[in-house]
């Protein structure tokens, strides 16, 4: 009696062929996968055996299963977990590519912020910092008055990206009733947010109609921390920066090459730094323009 671990030797049959059937030593030669990984396959669902000898534990597979066998493979050459490749087998043609597409999308915006990650480290290893900063382009831009609602929280870094995601979500859906979102949302830090400090951070949606975001702040502000103020007119020091420089630490060199760029300047800072997001998130990609990091100065 086997206990299911099947023989690559003695695997039935002579050539490999029992019945029509295919033995797992002789389907892995053929479909390029090792009997191990046809076992953890079988496990998981992935590639089940077309027929299990209850006597001697022994895997049959069938000829057309080859097919699927290989895609696996060839799935798992891109690093894709085994969660993922079993959505693209499990589906079928362009479901099973709308799969693929979303995946390799995944992996490249990783891929994009790894290698900022890298040249920003290179910067800092080599102390290279003027030229890493010289790669950025700053400029000032004079921001009228703005009424804005914002939320507040004190949050680490590795909580900031939920948070700005969510709570701009929540303040822009609040400003269909407050005349509309007549700017570019933003996020002003109030005090550094890194992995020992909380901020605190403020969300901020500039909207139109200033007596009714201080009714809705009036309604929802105890149960939200949401309120209502007026942003002043501001000059602001500015540089744009790509989805995948967004990330933390990487995004730490914009905000330095800003600061570097106003004291050359001779400007003085003059409120709290911020991120300005004009582009919509979602659809954009990884070297796509997404937010600028900004100083107000005077």
């Amino acid at each position: 009696m086997n206990d299911g671990v099947d023989s690559d030797v003695n695997d039935g049959a002579n050539d490999g062929v029992n019945d029509g059937l295919l033995t797992i030593g002789a389907f892995a030669a053929r479909a390029r996968l090792s009997a191990k990984a046809l076992r953890l396959y079988d496990r998981l669902g992935l590639l089940v055996p077309a027929s299990v000898d209850e006597a001697t534990g022994y895997r049959y597979y069938r000829c057309d299963q080859i097919e699927r066998a290989r895609l696996v493979a060839l799935l798992r050459q891109l690093d894709m977990p085994l969660a993922t490749v079993a959505e693209v087998v499990a589906a079928e043609g362009p479901e099973a590519v709308g799969v693929l597409t979303a995946y390799w999308a995944g992996v490249e915006e990783r891929v994009a912020g790894q290698r900022t990650l890298a040249e920003y480290l290179r910067g800092r290893l080599s102390g290279r910092s003027s030229e890493m900063y010289g790669k950025f382009v700053v400029e000032t831009v004079d921001v009228p008055e703005q009424v804005v609602i914002t939320e507040t929280r004190h949050t680490l870094v590795e909580e900031l990206p939920a948070w700005i995601g969510a709570s701009l979500g929540r303040l822009e859906e609040a400003a269909r009733v407050c005349g509309g979102v007549t700017a570019a949302p933003f996020v002003v830090y109030h005090a550094e947010v890194s992995m020992e400090s909380d901020g605190p951070a403020e969300a901020c949606v500039p909207v139109a109609d200033e007596a009714a975001a201080r009714a809705w702040a009036e309604e929802h502000g105890r149960a939200w921390a949401v309120r209502v103020r007026v942003e002043p007119a501001r000059r602001l020091a500015r540089t744009r920066i790509t989805k995948a420089q967004v990330a933390h630490p990487q995004i730490m060199a914009a905000f330095e090459a800003v600061e570097e760029w106003i004291a050359a300047e001779g400007l003085t800072p003059d409120g709290p730094c911020r991120e300005v997001y004009f582009a919509d998130w979602e659809a954009a990609g990884a070297e796509d323009p997404v937010c600028d990091v900004a100083f107000p100065v005077r």
